[in-house]
């Protein structure tokens, strides 16, 4: 095991001891930025107005394939959208 290998462990070492106890809560965080993300790209579709629409309408085909998953993680049992039968 040479000198790169043993810093490279170390540092993997040092990285799981300050970052692992807040991975749960990074994870959280993460989601939730997604879930605000989704709702601005789907605000339009939803109702609500949205002043930057014309910049999230390219963004639609990214987003359709975590709307079910983003749809239920709100509490809506089926997809709020006539247009995105997804459930």
């Amino acid at each position: 095991m040479g000198i790169r290998d043993r810093l490279k462990a170390f540092s993997d070492g040092l990285t799981e001891y300050y970052a692992g106890p807040y991975r749960a809560t990074f994870v959280k965080a993460r989601q939730q930025e997604d879930d605000l993300f989704m709702m601005l790209v789907m605000s339009e579709a939803l109702g609500v107005p949205n002043p930057a629409s014309y910049y999230t309408l390219e963004l639609l085909p990214i987003v359709y394939e975590d709307f079910h998953a983003w749809h239920r993680r709100m509490g809506m049992e089926h997809s709020p959208l006539e247009n995105i039968q997804c459930c």
